[in-house]
C-alpha cells in the first residue's frame, strides 16, 4: 500500500485535474445538456473504462518505460503543456466559450455514447500525462509491491474523477442555465479556467524531471 501522505497528495492532484476543463468535461457537459442526464452518465461509463485502461497500462510497466527514456518524458511533458496552453487560449480568447455553453449535438444511442466517452478519455492528453508522469512520483518501492501501489493510486484517481464528473453531468443543465442568465459569471468562470490552465502549463514546462 502507498504511504497515506502519498495517497492524499495524489488525491489532491486528481481533484485539481478533474476540475480543470478538458475533453472529458466538455464532452460530458455537452451530452448532458443536449441529450439528457442519462446520456451523460452512459458517456461517463466509457470515460471510466478509459481510466481503467490507463491505470492498467501504468501498473503493468508502460510508465517505467516512458520514464526511463528522457526524450519520451520531455516530449510528453511539452506536448501536455502546449495542449493546456491551447485550452487556456480557447477560454480566454475574445468570444471564447465556457464548457457549459450549450452545444447542439445529434442524439446517439447508448453504445455510441459509451464508445465516444471511452475514446474521448483514451485520447485525452491530460489523463495520459497524469498516469505517465505524475503517478510514478507517488510510488515508493520500500512501501511494498509497486503493482499494488499503482492500482491503489489508480483507483483513488478513478473514484474522484468519476464522482466529480457524475455530479457535473447531473448538474450541467442547471449550471448552464445559471451562467446564461448571468453573463458576468460566465466571463469570470472562463478567466478563472484560462488562468489556472496557463499556470499549470507554465509549471509543467519549467519543472525539472524528478
Amino acid at each position: 500500500m502507498p504511504d497515506l501522505s502519498n495517497i492524499l497528495a495524489f488525491a489532491a492532484i486528481s481533484l485539481g485535474l478533474v476540475l480543470t476543463p478538458g475533453p472529458n468535461m466538455v464532452y460530458l457537459i455537452s451530452r448532458s445538456i443536449c441529450q439528457g442526464r442519462l446520456a451523460g452518465l452512459i458517456s461517463l461509463g466509457g470515460v471510466a473504462l478509459g481510466f481503467v485502461f490507463y491505470m492498467l497500462c501504468a501498473a503493468l510497466g508502460i510508465t517505467a518505460l516512458v520514464m526511463a527514456v528522457p526524450f519520451a518524458y520531455d516530449a510528453l511533458r511539452i506536448a501536455g503543456a502546449l495542449y493546456l496552453l491551447y485550452l487556456a487560449w480557447q477560454a480566454l480568447k475574445p468570444g471564447g466559450r465556457s464548457p457549459f455553453h450549450v452545444r447542439e449535438l445529434k442524439k446517439d444511442g447508448p453504445r455510441k455514447l459509451f464508445l465516444m466517452g471511452f475514446l474521448t478519455n483514451l485520447l485525452n492528453p491530460k489523463i495520459a500525462i497524469m498516469y505517465l508522469s505524475l503517478l510514478p512520483q507517488f510510488i515508493s518501492p520500500e512501501q511494498g509491491s509497486v503493482l499494488a501501489q499503482s492500482l491503489t493510486l489508480g483507483m483513488v484517481q478513478i473514484t474522484i474523477s468519476v464522482g466529480v464528473n457524475a455530479l457535473i453531468a447531473l448538474a450541467a443543465g442547471s449550471i448552464a442555465l445559471f451562467l446564461s442568465q448571468r453573463p458576468t459569471w460566465s466571463v469570470i468562470q472562463r478567466w478563472l479556467m484560462g488562468t489556472v490552465l496557463a499556470g499549470l502549463a507554465v509549471r509543467m514546462l519549467t519543472e525539472a524531471r524528478r
